[in-house]
């Protein structure tokens, strides 16, 4: 790493990614906040709550040194700096908790009179036993009595599936995936796991737990609609002029999805959601002003004003929420410097450096990051739309607006409408 001397000039020698150190400017370029982002999960927990996150700067720029982590900000990292990277409790010293964020505790895998991991008929992964051939259970405890052909006979659904691919086949029975413990979006259920009951909900249900519009009963996948109510989802009123299928295309303009997957289409008119919310309007819900603030609710960095979810840059500044200014006193070669990666590619060879900052290709609409590391299509998806449309995706995890969350943004838990 790199360090300074007695005479207080940079000794230059490898980092950890086996290129040439260069602290630019003597300054750490990753903020507390980014250290603490890099090591939270989903759920809001730093390390999964067994571990530490330990200082926080690392990357192929050198902008993790020991010697920085020991006095950054005031704080003191208390041992060696781990750079980003969760140090896990380890107090019997077994390695037990494991993962980028200690997600992984597996001594659930273990028998607490025996010790064996997994009964000696399995191996473990991030605390759950995979099983060898003939045994299952949690701890793979049990022993089939049946063949594996016969097993997966049973398993079988009537369209040739093992499980209808939505679960797991044990010893002759499916166990099904649970989807969503939370039991907002439904189960999946049946002998072979051949009833989904996702299929049941409409795209804009996500903000209520009612199946089929709340006008009908959901049967095995399938709406069976209350008079009155017609659709696959029973969203179309027998009692509106238009065909259910002419509504949609009315509620679609021109996106795929029904008021553009952000509101409730009734009738070819589209009830735009969360109620309340000014942010998202439009005739079919296709102004979505949220997409002008990141991920600290600044609105267009506060250069700028959003205009149908698209952001209107003041003078002097420019980027699709106005961070870039257009002139700045930095050299070329400083510009370079702040942008280059220790294998001396500019902004990961997607995108170019502007006053010390990477503008990643607008070509590539899914590369992001702060040297356009990031892929944003890595994020969960739900109804076609990354993060669905209720957060951004920060390098590869979404970051969810208030009142959402799921690994996609997909589940409501504000007020109920």
């Amino acid at each position: 790493l790199s360090r300074f001397s007695a005479s207080g000039q940079r000794v230059k020698s490898l980092n950890e990614y086996g290129g040439p150190c260069r602290q630019v400017g003597g300054v750490c370029k990753i903020s507390s906040e980014s250290s603490q982002r890099r090591c939270r999960t989903p759920d809001g927990l730093i390390c999964n709550g067994r571990g530490e996150c330990r200082c926080g700067y690392y990357g192929p720029r050198c902008e993790c040194h020991d010697w920085v982590c020991a006095t950054y900000d005031g704080k003191t990292c208390g041992g060696k700096c781990q750079c980003g990277r969760c140090v896990c409790h380890d107090p019997d010293g077994k390695a037990l908790v494991t993962g980028r964020h200690c997600e992984c505790d597996d001594s659930q895998c273990m028998d607490e009179d025996t010790g064996e991991v997994c009964g000696g008929h399995g191996k473990c992964y991030c605390g759950n036993c995979y099983c060898s051939a003939g045994w299952h259970g949690d701890k793979c405890e049990f022993q089939c009595d049946i063949s594996p052909w016969e097993s997966k006979r049973q398993c079988t659904s009537l369209d040739g599936k093992i499980c209808s691919n939505r679960g797991t086949c044990v010893c002759g029975e499916c166990t099904c995936y649970d989807v969503d413990p939370s039991g907002d979006w439904g189960d999946i259920h049946g002998d072979t796991c051949e009833c989904d009951e996702r299929n049941c909900h409409a795209t804009y249900d996500r903000y209520a737990d009612d199946f089929c519009s709340g006008h009908g009963h959901c049967n095995c996948g399938r709406c069976n609609c209350k008079e009155g109510w017609t659709g696959k989802k029973c969203e179309h009123p027998l009692s509106c002029g238009l065909s259910a299928e002419a509504s949609l295309k009315k509620c679609r303009g021109s996106s795929s999805l029904p008021c553009f997957g952000r509101g409730q289409c009734l009738c070819g008119q589209c009830t735009c959601y969360p109620p309340g919310d000014s942010r998202v309007h439009g005739k079919n819900c296709e102004c979505d002003d949220r997409q002008c603030e990141d991920m600290y609710g600044d609105i267009c960095g506060g250069h700028g004003f959003c205009s149908c979810g698209r952001c209107i840059c003041g003078d002097g500044w420019f980027g699709k929420h106005c961070r870039f200014p257009r002139t700045c006193d930095v050299s070329d070669a400083q510009s370079k410097s702040l942008c280059e990666m220790a294998n001396g590619v500019i902004c990961s060879g997607k995108g170019s450096c502007h006053c010390g900052r990477c503008i990643c290709s607008p070509r590539e609409w899914y590369v992001s990051g702060e040297f356009c590391e990031c892929d944003d299509r890595d994020c969960d998806q739900h109804d076609g739309l990354i993060c669905t449309g209720n957060g951004v995706c920060n390098c590869g995890t979404c970051e969810c607006w208030e009142g959402w969350t799921g690994n996609a943004c997909e589940i409501w838990v504000g007020e109920e409408y």
